[in-house]
């Protein structure tokens, strides 16, 4: 699909990071943008500050219903859907056997449940327009090489991966095509809650990659069809190198960052 004028996209977990960069993009291409979030205050500045007009959708991912009623209220103020990021998502850095089970229970419902609640609503949508519909489902390069510290995170971005894998597949004929982005450490506040309690070998913060590039290239991603999306190349490396050899994917990790990345020999 190309993205222009006429293009009307919804986009959740958009008040933040990845989210907000790609509303960002989209609205400087005069995409009309549905700005979906827990936020509303800043959903409200957010739609202010973008060019054209735009739609803040105050809801919940994790709640089938909230989610629902927004993608329809967009769809009803927009004239329809073409485009749908499923991006919203959250993070708890944390060994297992310390981790609690709301945390654990928490980015179930966020990250994995909520993608899928979000492609249930705005599947019919994305059918009616009649072709040349999109979907991108934000998952991470936890999703192909798990880490310590991050098992809980990783699972449910692993989920996430499979789920649109097969999804591209089922929607083979139908006009709608599915993307899926793996982002490395990106420069977001996505980790701002866990402050110096994050693992060794993570090497986010305001040196990680930048959100408004990624956000470029998914737009670049969805016009050309593409089925996957990795960022920055090295996360498609690690993921290939992981799939053929566990083992020398540890060492290459031990290598790059530290023994902490694959303690277990």
């Amino acid at each position: 699909m190309q993205i222009g004028s006429g293009t009307r996209a919804l986009v959740t977990g958009a008040s933040r990071g990845i989210g907000r960069a790609v509303a960002h993009a989209l609205a400087e291409r005069g995409a009309t943008v549905g700005l979906a979030a827990r936020s509303t205050g800043e959903l409200e500045a957010l739609a202010r500050e973008l060019p054209g007009t735009h739609h803040p959708l105050t809801c919940d991912v994790a709640l089938p219903a909230s989610i629902a009623t927004a993608v329809e209220e967009f769809a009803a103020a927009a004239g329809g859907l073409d485009l749908l990021v499923a991006n919203a998502g959250i993070a708890y850095y944390e060994p297992i056997v310390t981790q609690s089970l709301d945390k654990i229970e928490l980015m179930t419902e966020v990250n994995w449940l909520g993608t899928v609640y979000t492609v249930k609503a705005a599947l019919p949508f994305l059918l009616e327009a009649g072709g040349g519909g999109h979907i991108v489902v934000m998952s991470s390069g936890a999703g192909l090489r798990g880490f310590p510290g991050a098992a809980a995170y990783s699972a449910t971005k692993a989920a996430q991966r499979m789920f649109a894998e097969a999804l591209r597949h089922e929607l083979a004929g139908t006009g709608v095509s599915v993307t899926t982005v793996f982002p490395g450490e990106v420069r977001t506040s996505l980790h701002d809650h866990e402050g110096t309690q994050m693992p060794r070998w993570y090497r986010g913060g305001p040196n990680a990659a930048s959100a408004d590039v990624l956000a470029a290239r998914i737009l670049t991603a969805v016009q050309r069809d593409s089925r996957q999306l990795h960022y920055r190349p090295v996360v498609k490396h690690m993921g290939i190198l992981n799939g053929v050899s566990p083992g020398i994917a540890d060492r290459v990790l031990r290598r790059l960052r530290g023994e902490s990345a694959a303690p277990r020999r």
